[in-house]
């Protein structure tokens, strides 16, 4: 049930106008009904709230421990909420406007260890006795992750691949990123003989995709990619659920790091338009100089060290 006649109204709108989905509707539904709720012991009314009575709010959302996305993502549900109001002249200014949203935790990227990416790389052999499709499946899998840990690709990118992206042999190859932004990414042998070998599979299927899906004229889906990756998983011995294409990409990055790359290199390899977005994959460098000052600096708990006596 709605707040308001005007919850109810701000609802139909989205639904009409933006085709919001009913997941996000009800998600809205609830945020507009818990602001309501709160205004309602205050005295106040989600129409006729005030900038103080909303940011009392997030207070009160921050107090009870709620995560900082959804503060966040409720304030920005109450935000196009009251320039609804706004716009159909139900009220004369947006009392949200201009409250800051908290920032959200600094998240560091999930990845594997290199053993583990060897590991679940290896798994993606078919048994001698494997059907054709079975063959063909483990072809896709390994192509696809060699791809994605070599070049740090995201998986929209892999699968737009088209089949004549391996046509020579150079060592690189253009992606179109983001944006249209195109970048130069390295291609490493073995990448490149999977791709080789799933497409002499594939001879017979016309398709213009690299990584057809069932029907050869579309690419494989990223839902279909992500049973592939699971099964595998479970062939490598990883979970399951610390397993998705941007892992892998996560993994290329810090791999990189931790291996001496330069934060711009990896800034255009990834293709991100902003060196702050890649600038998270330093986590790697600071365990790396946490490492080293435990074991090298001559005070460090760790170890057997002691302090040199003075002579």
């Amino acid at each position: 049930m709605p707040a308001s006649r005007e919850a109810e109204l701000f609802l139909e709108m989205l639904a009409a106008e933006r085709a919001a989905a009913p997941n996000t509707l009800a998600a809205y539904a609830a945020d507009l009904e818990t602001c309501a709720s709160f205004l309602a012991a205050q005295g106040s009314g989600l129409v006729a709230a005030s900038t103080a009575d909303l940011a009392n709010w997030l207070s009160d959302l921050g107090a009870e421990g709620q995560a900082r996305r959804t503060v966040a993502r409720r304030l920005s549900c109450i935000r196009q909420f009251y320039l609804f109001l706004l716009r159909e002249g139900l009220r004369e200014d947006n009392p949200a406007a201009n409250l800051d949203a908290p920032q959200p935790e600094a998240t560091l990227p999930r990845f594997l260890s290199e053993s583990e990416v060897v590991a679940l790389i290896e798994a993606c052999v078919p048994s001698p006795d494997a059907s054709a499709a079975k063959i063909r499946r483990a072809l896709v899998a390994r192509a696809a992750l060699e791809l994605l840990y070599a070049s740090g690709l995201r998986i929209s990118e892999l699968l737009s691949l088209p089949r004549d992206a391996l046509k020579n042999d150079k060592p690189m190859m253009v992606i179109r990123g983001k944006g249209g932004r195109e970048r130069l990414v390295p291609i490493s042998e073995s990448a490149r003989d999977a791709a080789l070998a799933l497409q002499a599979v594939d001879a017979g299927r016309e398709s213009p995709w690299l990584f057809p899906g069932r029907d050869p004229k579309r690419a494989l889906t990223r839902q279909a990619f992500d049973k592939i990756l699971h099964e595998v998983g479970l062939q490598a011995g990883i979970e399951p659920a610390r397993l998705s294409p941007h892992v892998l990409r996560h993994s290329f990055a810090t791999h990189l790091l931790a291996h001496g790359a330069d934060l711009r290199a990896l800034q255009m390899l990834l293709g991100h338009a902003d060196i702050a977005t890649t600038q998270i994959y330093t986590h790697v460098q600071t365990e790396r100089l946490r490492q080293v000052v435990e074991t090298y600096h001559p005070l460090a708990t760790s170890g057997d060290k002691t302090p040199e006596k003075a002579g």
